[in-house]
C-alpha cells in the first residue's frame, strides 16, 4: 500500500470520538483481590516457575537417557522434543512474558504462551449476525473448533491427502480471551495453505488508541505451509511475511460481494515495522488499519442451514449470548480437564509399577504375587479415596483444593529432582511416563487460567451472597 502502488480503496480517517479517561482492562480479572503482592499471586508465581523448572529439568533427563545410541533409547530423543516442545519452552515463555510483554492492546495479538503473535490489521463495526452473513458472501467459511473430533479429521485427512475447509485454527489471544471466530478459504485443497483471519469482539466501552470506536478487531494472515516453530518447536503453520497483502484480500473479496460495506482507512493505525509473529515467522506491516461498516448489511431473517459441525450457528449464538451476559465468571478453563486426565492416568501407572516391578525392598519379605496385587489395589484405593475428591472440589470451584494438589505435586516433583543421578538414569519408560504425567499435571494446574478462573467464581459468590443478605434485609 505503500511505494506508490494504486491503493484498492480510498484511504479515508474515521472520525474519531472524544477519549474517555483510561481505565482498566473491562475483561480483565485480578487473581487476588489483595493486590499484586498477596500471598496467593505470591504462591501462585511460585508454583508457576516451578512447573516450568521441573519441565527444563525433565527434558534434560530425556536427552541425557537418548544419547545411548541404541533403538530403545532413540525413543526418548522424540519423547525429550515433545516434553521440550509442548511442556518446557511453552512454560518458560509464559514466565519470562509475563515479565516484560505488556498486558494492554499494542495492536498486537499473543499466542497461548504469551508470545507476541500476528498485528491486528483489520477492524470491524456491525452485529455477529451482519460479520457471518458478509463473510459468507464474501466465500469464507466458519474454522471448526478444535476438538478431538476435529483433530482426528486432521491428522486421517493429511494421511489420506482429503481436503478439510473447515480445518480448525491455533488459537490466539486478545483482551485476555482467546479469538471468537475465525473464517477462511483453503487453497487449492491444500493442507498447508489457507488464508484466515481471527475476530475479537470488543469490551463494552472500549475504544481503539485514537478515540475510533468499532465493535470487532481482527488478525488476518495467509498460512503459505506447515513447519516447526523456531520458538517452540511446536508443529505448526508458516504464515506470509506480506500480512499487508492477506489484509488488502479480506478487503477485496468483502467489496466484491456487492453489499452495502463502508471501508475506511485509519492511517499510520500503527508505525510500520518488521519483526517475528509467535511461531518465529518474519511479518511486516505499513501499519494501515481499514475498517470494515456492515452495519447496513440486512440479515436474512431465515438463518442459513448450519454447515456440518454447526459451528457457524454456535458463533453467532455465542456471541450474542456474551454480548447480554453480564457475568463476570468465564467458562471453566479445559486445563482443568488435562490436569484430571493427567492425575487419573499418572494413578494407573502408579498401580501398574507397584503390579510391574513389586514393592520397595524392606516390604518384599513375604510378598507373594496376590499380596503384591493387594498392595496395587489399595493403592489404587488410597488415590481415589485422596484425589478423586480433590479433583470434583477443584472442578466445583474450590481453591484450597487446588492448592492441595499442587503441593503434592510440588513436593513429589522436588523429591523425584533431588535423586541421585544414578536412580534418575535407571528410570524405565513406566516409571518416567509416571513423571510426565505429574508434570502435566502441575503445569495445567499452575496455569494463570486456573487461577483467574477460581478468584473469579469466588468473587462472584461473594456477590451473589452479598445480594442475597441485602435482599434479606430489606425483606425485614
Amino acid at each position: 500500500m505503500r511505494g506508490g502502488a494504486p491503493a484498492p480503496y480510498a484511504f479515508v480517517v474515521p472520525t474519531s470520538r472524544p477519549r474517555p479517561r483510561y481505565r482498566s482492562d473491562p475483561t480483565k480479572v485480578r487473581v487476588d483481590r489483595h493486590g499484586p503482592n498477596g500471598l496467593a499471586v505470591v504462591v501462585d508465581r511460585a508454583l508457576f516457575v516451578f512447573g516450568a523448572v521441573y519441565a527444563v529439568w525433565f527434558a534434560v533427563l530425556l536427552l541425557r537417557l537418548s544419547l545411548d545410541l541404541d533403538w530403545w533409547h532413540l525413543a526418548y530423543l522424540v519423547a525429550f522434543w515433545v516434553i521440550t516442545a509442548y511442556l518446557a519452552l511453552p512454560r518458560l515463555h509464559r514466565v519470562l512474558t509475563e515479565i516484560y510483554v505488556p498486558e494492554y492492546f499494542i495492536g498486537r495479538v499473543h499466542t497461548a504462551d504469551g508470545l507476541l503473535g500476528d498485528p491486528v490489521n483489520l477492524a470491524l463495526r456491525g452485529s455477529a449476525e451482519q460479520v457471518d452473513t458478509v463473510m459468507r458472501q464474501a466465500g469464507w467459511v466458519v474454522a471448526d473448533p478444535i476438538t478431538l473430533r476435529t483433530s482426528w479429521r486432521i491428522i486421517t485427512g493429511s494421511v489420506t491427502r482429503r481436503s478439510y475447509p473447515r480445518a480448525p485454527v491455533s488459537s490466539l489471544f486478545l483482551f485476555g480471551r482467546q479469538q471468537d471466530v475465525a473464517f477462511q478459504q483453503e487453497v487449492a485443497d491444500s493442507r498447508a495453505k489457507r488464508h484466515h483471519v481471527r475476530l475479537w469482539r470488543c469490551p463494552a466501552g472500549w475504544f481503539l488508541p485514537g478515540g475510533h470506536q468499532v465493535d470487532w478487531v481482527a488478525a488476518g494472515t495467509y498460512d503459505r505451509a506447515v513447519g516447526l516453530s523456531l520458538f517452540t518447536l511446536q508443529v505448526t503453520h508458516k504464515i506470509d511475511a506480506d500480512t499487508d497483502a492477506e489484509r488488502d484480500y479480506i478487503v477485496d473479496t468483502v467489496r466484491a460481494t456487492g453489499l452495502p460495506v463502508r471501508v475506511e482507512v485509519i492511517e499510520d493505525f500503527s508505525t510500520g515495522y518488521h519483526h517475528r509473529n509467535g511461531g518465529g515467522d518474519a511479518i511486516h506491516t505499513d501499519g494501515d488499519l481499514p475498517v470494515l461498516d456492515v452495519s447496513a448489511v440486512g440479515v436474512p431473517e431465515a438463518p442459513p442451514a448450519p454447515e456440518p459441525e454447526g459451528a457457524v450457528a454456535s458463533w453467532t449464538s455465542r456471541a450474542s449470548a456474551e454480548l447480554q451476559d453480564n457475568s463476570a465468571v468465564p467458562p471453566r478453563p479445559a486445563v482443568f480437564l488435562v490436569a484430571v486426565a493427567a492425575i487419573a492416568t499418572g494413578a494407573l501407572l502408579q498401580v501398574g509399577s507397584v503390579l510391574g516391578t513389586g514393592v520397595p525392598d524392606d516390604l518384599r519379605t513375604g510378598t507373594t504375587p496376590d499380596n503384591r496385587f493387594l498392595l496395587a489395589t489399595f493403592t489404587a484405593l488410597l488415590l481415589a479415596v485422596v484425589q478423586v475428591p480433590m479433583l470434583v472440589l477443584i472442578l466445583r470451584g474450590h481453591a484450597w483444593a487446588r492448592y492441595v494438589v499442587l503441593t503434592a505435586l510440588t513436593v513429589d516433583g522436588a523429591a523425584t529432582m533431588l535423586r541421585p543421578a544414578r536412580e534418575l538414569t535407571a528410570l524405565g519408560p513406566l516409571q518416567l511416563l509416571l513423571v510426565s504425567t505429574s508434570i502435566v499435571a502441575l503445569i495445567a494446574l499452575s496455569d494463570r487460567s486456573a487461577s483467574r478462573w477460581l478468584a473469579a467464581l469466588r468473587a462472584d459468590r461473594h456477590q451473589r451472597r452479598a445480594r442475597r443478605r441485602a435482599a434479606r434485609r430489606r425483606s425485614v
